[in-house]
């Protein structure tokens, strides 16, 4: 009889750690999902200053066309990007344009004393920290998520009630990987 008792409480006891390991899968998944809803929104509002920012300069750059038009094309193809590595491509490509297109602008007196510019400027440069931030948090947490699959014994649970790893922002262009050069010196 106490060889029952026991079979039956350490069946209790697996049922429980089941349980527990399925909870705790499920609440890193949530997680994982609201560090991309947060990536997600500073997107959204990145790509609503963008028009913005195109209409403030475009008629002072008029022979610069092109450049905003790209602008624009890559603005739109960053909003309809689907998961974490298609969206994390198109928006390497939206941060890309924007850069050349902030180049341009030092080149326009007239834009770079603009208050509407800077302004834009400046709130498109926090959108882009606030993006950075929310990244990172994805990453920690969607490591986290993924290494609680993969340990051994979590990792049957994982295989059994199929949880898939979760993807990673990354860097894939070796330009975005250089280290910038910067001159402080005084020379002229």
């Amino acid at each position: 009889m106490t060889l029952l008792y026991i079979l039956i409480a350490l069946a209790a006891l697996l049922i429980f750690w089941v349980i527990a390991k399925y909870n705790g899968l499920v609440t890193l998944r949530n997680q994982v999902t609201n560090g991309w809803k947060q990536i997600d929104v500073q997107l959204k509002r990145r790509h609503d200053l963008i028009p913005n920012l195109v209409n403030t300069v475009k008629g002072q750059m008029q022979f610069e066309q092109d450049t905003l038009e790209k602008v624009i094309q890559a603005r739109n193809a960053a909003v309809s990007a689907h998961g974490v590595a298609d969206a994390a491509e198109k928006e390497n490509m939206l941060t890309s344009t924007l850069n050349k297109l902030f180049a341009l602008v030092e080149n326009y007196p007239q834009l770079r004393s603009n208050e509407n510019v800077k302004q834009l400027q400046e709130e498109l440069t926090s959108t882009e920290n606030k993006i950075s931030f929310a990244r990172q948090f994805y990453n920690d947490i969607a490591t986290q998520f993924n290494t609680a699959q993969q340990v051994f014994p979590a990792n049957l649970i994982a295989s059994m009630f199929q949880f898939a790893t979760a993807e990673l922002f990354e860097i894939k262009e070796a330009a975005e990987r250089a280290v910038p050069t910067v001159d402080l010196s005084l020379k002229k």
